[in-house]
């Protein structure tokens, strides 16, 4: 019974879309984020959000801003990154972790610069 217990929490761990406590990012990590958020090709977020200093931004979706008042639990943003049907099954937004376009440490290097915002 315990090993199938100890099995159980390795496995909820393993899932985990994000640590439960985050060291500061470091500008290398920010700079990252903002590289995939305003890429064409990986995160690619201004084809429909207004975002900081983006050029040819959309406005599909809502405006990123004020992330760290509008999310104050990170989980919550990864997981609407990872799969925003989830929230919402009529979305247009890709599900960008389940089909992996984007990786857990590249989604969370995203939410790093979001956080900026």
């Amino acid at each position: 019974m315990r090993k199938g217990l100890i099995s159980v929490c390795l496995t909820t761990l393993a899932l985990s879309a994000t640590p439960s406590v985050f060291a500061e990012p470091t500008k290398a990590e920010i700079d990252l984020g903002k590289e995939l958020a305003f890429s064409r090709k990986d995160g690619n977020c201004l084809a429909c959000h207004q975002m900081d200093d983006g050029k040819l931004t959309g406005n599909i979706g809502p405006a990123l801003g004020n992330m760290k008042v509008r999310f104050p639990d990170r989980e919550m943003l990864f997981q609407r990154i990872w799969d925003e049907t989830q929230f919402n099954p009529i979305t247009v937004m890709p599900p960008f972790g389940r089909h992996s376009i984007l990786s857990k440490e590249e989604i969370n290097r995203v939410i790093d610069y979001l956080y900026t915002l």
